[in-house]
Protein backbone atom coordinates (compact mmCIF):
# COMPACT_ATOMS: atom_id res chain seq x y z
CA UNK A 1 0.00 0.00 0.00
CA UNK A 2 3.02 2.44 0.66
CA UNK A 3 4.61 1.54 -2.20
CA UNK A 4 1.37 2.47 -4.30
CA UNK A 5 0.90 5.64 -2.42
CA UNK A 6 4.48 6.41 -3.05
CA UNK A 7 4.31 5.72 -6.64
CA UNK A 8 1.48 7.22 -7.45
CA UNK A 9 2.38 11.16 -5.88
CA UNK A 10 6.00 11.16 -7.68
CA UNK A 11 3.83 10.47 -10.47
CA UNK A 12 1.33 13.31 -10.09
CA UNK A 13 4.20 16.07 -8.78
CA UNK A 14 6.12 15.11 -12.52
CA UNK A 15 3.12 15.16 -14.10
CA UNK A 16 1.78 18.98 -12.40
CA UNK A 17 5.27 20.29 -11.89
CA UNK A 18 7.50 19.44 -15.32
CA UNK A 19 5.28 18.67 -18.31
CA UNK A 20 5.05 22.37 -19.25
CA UNK A 21 8.72 23.64 -18.70
CA UNK A 22 10.19 25.60 -21.14
CA UNK A 23 13.06 22.44 -22.18
CA UNK A 24 10.38 19.86 -22.21
CA UNK A 25 8.26 21.90 -24.57
CA UNK A 26 10.88 22.76 -26.85
CA UNK A 27 12.57 19.09 -27.57
CA UNK A 28 9.34 16.86 -26.22
CA UNK A 29 6.63 18.43 -27.85
CA UNK A 30 7.37 21.21 -30.57
CA UNK A 31 9.82 19.62 -32.14
CA UNK A 32 7.97 16.38 -33.24
CA UNK A 33 5.03 18.99 -33.83
CA UNK A 34 6.60 20.99 -36.23
CA UNK A 35 8.36 17.53 -37.85
CA UNK A 36 5.42 16.00 -38.29
CA UNK A 37 3.43 18.70 -39.91
CA UNK A 38 6.37 19.56 -42.56
CA UNK A 39 6.95 15.86 -43.52
CA UNK A 40 3.08 14.99 -43.82
CA UNK A 41 2.24 18.62 -45.69
CA UNK A 42 5.44 17.95 -48.63
CA UNK A 43 4.49 14.35 -48.89
CA UNK A 44 0.70 14.31 -49.07
CA UNK A 45 -1.14 10.89 -50.79
CA UNK A 46 0.35 7.70 -50.04
CA UNK A 47 3.54 8.43 -48.23
CA UNK A 48 1.75 9.61 -45.51
CA UNK A 49 1.25 6.07 -44.49
CA UNK A 50 5.10 5.30 -45.28
CA UNK A 51 6.14 7.88 -43.11
CA UNK A 52 3.67 7.72 -40.21
CA UNK A 53 5.49 4.63 -37.99
CA UNK A 54 8.58 6.97 -38.67
CA UNK A 55 6.79 9.94 -36.94
CA UNK A 56 5.63 8.04 -34.07
CA UNK A 57 8.49 6.31 -33.04
CA UNK A 58 10.32 9.43 -33.36
CA UNK A 59 7.69 11.67 -31.58
CA UNK A 60 7.91 8.96 -28.60
CA UNK A 61 11.76 9.17 -28.77
CA UNK A 62 11.58 12.53 -27.97
CA UNK A 63 9.16 12.91 -25.84
CA UNK A 64 10.17 10.27 -23.56
CA UNK A 65 14.03 11.43 -23.15
CA UNK A 66 13.15 15.00 -23.28
CA UNK A 67 10.37 14.25 -20.11
CA UNK A 68 13.82 12.77 -17.97
CA UNK A 69 15.73 15.13 -18.57
CA UNK A 70 13.47 17.79 -17.33
CA UNK A 71 12.16 15.95 -14.19
CA UNK A 72 15.32 14.15 -13.11
CA UNK A 73 18.06 17.02 -13.47
CA UNK A 74 15.92 19.92 -12.52
CA UNK A 75 14.66 17.50 -9.17
CA UNK A 76 18.63 17.04 -8.58
CA UNK A 77 19.75 20.79 -8.96
CA UNK A 78 16.99 21.52 -6.59
CA UNK A 79 18.50 18.67 -4.39
CA UNK A 80 14.49 17.43 -4.01
CA UNK A 81 15.97 13.81 -5.72
CA UNK A 82 17.93 13.60 -2.85
CA UNK A 83 14.45 13.71 -0.42
CA UNK A 84 13.07 10.99 -2.69
CA UNK A 85 16.52 8.78 -2.20
CA UNK A 86 15.75 8.67 1.63
CA UNK A 87 12.01 8.20 1.41
CA UNK A 88 11.06 4.77 2.84
CA UNK A 89 10.41 3.27 -0.80
CA UNK A 90 12.71 0.98 -3.06
CA UNK A 91 14.56 2.18 -5.97
CA UNK A 92 12.61 -0.25 -8.13
CA UNK A 93 9.68 1.72 -7.38
CA UNK A 94 11.04 5.15 -7.56
CA UNK A 95 12.45 4.07 -10.87
CA UNK A 96 9.30 3.39 -12.60
CA UNK A 97 7.43 6.24 -11.03
CA UNK A 98 9.91 8.36 -12.55
CA UNK A 99 9.37 6.96 -15.92
CA UNK A 100 6.05 6.70 -15.19
CA UNK A 101 5.00 9.96 -16.47
CA UNK A 102 7.54 9.36 -19.35
CA UNK A 103 5.62 6.49 -20.65
CA UNK A 104 2.38 8.29 -20.72
CA UNK A 105 3.68 11.80 -22.25
CA UNK A 106 5.34 9.30 -24.77
CA UNK A 107 2.17 7.87 -25.77
CA UNK A 108 0.33 10.97 -25.90
CA UNK A 109 2.90 11.92 -28.21
CA UNK A 110 2.74 9.00 -30.58
CA UNK A 111 -1.25 9.65 -31.13
CA UNK A 112 -0.77 13.41 -32.19
CA UNK A 113 1.17 11.99 -35.86
CA UNK A 114 -1.82 9.81 -36.27
CA UNK A 115 -4.65 12.65 -35.33
CA UNK A 116 -2.61 14.88 -38.39
CA UNK A 117 -2.15 12.19 -40.62
CA UNK A 118 -5.94 11.18 -40.69
CA UNK A 119 -6.54 14.42 -42.15
CA UNK A 120 -4.61 13.26 -45.07
CA UNK A 121 -5.48 9.55 -45.34
CA UNK A 122 -7.97 7.58 -44.79
CA UNK A 123 -6.52 5.09 -41.38
CA UNK A 124 -9.34 2.33 -41.28
CA UNK A 125 -6.43 -0.40 -42.65
CA UNK A 126 -4.40 0.66 -39.95
CA UNK A 127 -3.76 -2.18 -37.11
CA UNK A 128 -4.64 -0.15 -33.79
CA UNK A 129 -4.60 -3.29 -31.94
CA UNK A 130 -0.73 -3.81 -32.41
CA UNK A 131 -0.05 -0.47 -32.49
CA UNK A 132 -0.99 0.26 -28.88
CA UNK A 133 1.58 -1.95 -27.16
CA UNK A 134 4.44 -1.37 -29.35
CA UNK A 135 4.33 2.59 -28.79
CA UNK A 136 4.27 1.40 -25.11
CA UNK A 137 7.00 -0.67 -25.19
CA UNK A 138 8.95 2.06 -27.54
CA UNK A 139 7.85 4.66 -25.01
CA UNK A 140 9.28 2.31 -21.93
CA UNK A 141 12.51 1.28 -23.55
CA UNK A 142 13.11 5.13 -24.65
CA UNK A 143 12.40 6.32 -21.21
CA UNK A 144 15.17 4.37 -19.86
CA UNK A 145 17.53 5.38 -22.42
CA UNK A 146 16.85 8.58 -21.28
CA UNK A 147 17.19 7.88 -17.85
CA UNK A 148 20.56 6.58 -18.09
CA UNK A 149 21.46 10.11 -20.01
CA UNK A 150 19.70 12.18 -16.86
CA UNK A 151 21.70 10.04 -14.51
CA UNK A 152 24.83 11.57 -16.24
CA UNK A 153 23.76 15.20 -16.10
CA UNK A 154 23.42 17.82 -13.98
CA UNK A 155 21.85 20.29 -15.64
CA UNK A 156 18.58 20.05 -18.29
CA UNK A 157 21.44 21.54 -21.21
CA UNK A 158 23.41 18.95 -20.82
CA UNK A 159 21.07 16.34 -20.43
CA UNK A 160 19.47 17.61 -23.46
CA UNK A 161 22.86 18.32 -25.37
CA UNK A 162 23.47 14.47 -24.41
CA UNK A 163 20.24 13.17 -25.45
CA UNK A 164 20.32 14.99 -29.06
CA UNK A 165 23.81 12.75 -29.75
CA UNK A 166 21.64 9.40 -30.05
CA UNK A 167 18.51 10.83 -30.72
CA UNK A 168 19.86 12.21 -34.22
CA UNK A 169 21.61 9.35 -35.00
CA UNK A 170 19.10 7.09 -34.22
CA UNK A 171 16.29 8.91 -36.93
CA UNK A 172 18.93 7.67 -39.42
CA UNK A 173 19.92 4.15 -38.01
CA UNK A 174 16.58 2.93 -37.34
CA UNK A 175 14.78 2.81 -40.39
CA UNK A 176 12.22 5.33 -39.36
CA UNK A 177 12.51 7.37 -42.80
CA UNK A 178 16.04 5.47 -44.25
CA UNK A 179 15.28 1.50 -44.92
CA UNK A 180 18.53 0.09 -42.78
CA UNK A 181 19.13 -1.81 -46.31
CA UNK A 182 20.09 1.33 -47.92
CA UNK A 183 22.71 2.34 -45.01
CA UNK A 184 26.45 1.34 -45.63
CA UNK A 185 27.01 -2.09 -44.57
CA UNK A 186 29.25 -1.25 -41.74
CA UNK A 187 26.21 0.68 -40.51
CA UNK A 188 23.95 -1.93 -39.95
CA UNK A 189 24.96 -3.74 -37.28
CA UNK A 190 24.61 -0.53 -35.54
CA UNK A 191 21.00 -0.53 -36.43
CA UNK A 192 20.14 -3.83 -34.52
CA UNK A 193 21.41 -2.39 -31.36
CA UNK A 194 19.04 0.14 -30.85
CA UNK A 195 15.83 -0.57 -29.24
CA UNK A 196 13.85 1.62 -31.68
CA UNK A 197 14.80 -0.37 -34.78
CA UNK A 198 12.79 -3.32 -33.26
CA UNK A 199 9.74 -0.63 -32.51
CA UNK A 200 9.74 1.07 -35.49
CA UNK A 201 9.56 -2.27 -37.85
CA UNK A 202 6.11 -3.75 -35.74
CA UNK A 203 5.25 0.10 -36.07
CA UNK A 204 5.40 -0.21 -40.04
CA UNK A 205 3.71 -3.65 -40.08
CA UNK A 206 1.06 -2.17 -38.50
CA UNK A 207 0.49 0.46 -40.77
CA UNK A 208 1.69 -0.48 -44.16
CA UNK A 209 1.28 -4.52 -43.85
CA UNK A 210 5.26 -5.11 -44.46
CA UNK A 211 7.36 -5.93 -41.89
CA UNK A 212 11.08 -6.50 -41.97
CA UNK A 213 11.66 -8.50 -38.60
CA UNK A 214 9.32 -11.15 -37.26
CA UNK A 215 7.00 -9.07 -34.96
CA UNK A 216 7.39 -11.93 -32.19
CA UNK A 217 11.39 -11.17 -32.63
CA UNK A 218 11.03 -7.46 -33.16
CA UNK A 219 8.97 -7.42 -29.01
CA UNK A 220 11.04 -10.03 -27.10
CA UNK A 221 14.15 -7.58 -28.11
CA UNK A 222 12.28 -4.58 -27.09
CA UNK A 223 11.23 -6.23 -23.80
CA UNK A 224 14.71 -7.57 -23.75
CA UNK A 225 16.21 -3.89 -24.15
CA UNK A 226 13.95 -2.65 -21.67
CA UNK A 227 15.01 -5.01 -18.80
CA UNK A 228 18.52 -4.45 -19.41
CA UNK A 229 18.02 -0.82 -19.64
CA UNK A 230 15.97 -0.84 -16.06
CA UNK A 231 18.77 -3.18 -14.54
CA UNK A 232 21.60 -0.74 -15.53
CA UNK A 233 19.70 2.28 -14.66
CA UNK A 234 19.59 1.33 -11.04
CA UNK A 235 22.75 0.12 -10.50
CA UNK A 236 23.93 3.73 -12.00
CA UNK A 237 21.66 5.16 -9.29
CA UNK A 238 23.29 3.11 -6.57
CA UNK A 239 26.72 3.70 -8.09
CA UNK A 240 26.41 7.45 -8.29
CA UNK A 241 23.86 8.68 -6.07
CA UNK A 242 23.34 6.69 -3.08
CA UNK A 243 27.05 4.89 -2.39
Amino acid sequence: MRSRIAFWNILKKDIKNYYLKPPNISWGIIFPLSWTLMQLIRSPGENVLKLLPGLMAMSVLFGTTSMLAVTITFERSGRSFERLLLAPISINVLVLAKIAGTVLFGIFNAFVPIIFASFFKDLRGVNFGIILPTVFMIAVSSALMGLLIAVSAKQVFEAQTFSNFFRFPMLFLCGLFVPISDLPVFLRPISYLLPLTYGADILKGAVTGVNTLSPTLSFGMLILFSVVLFLISRHNINRKWIL
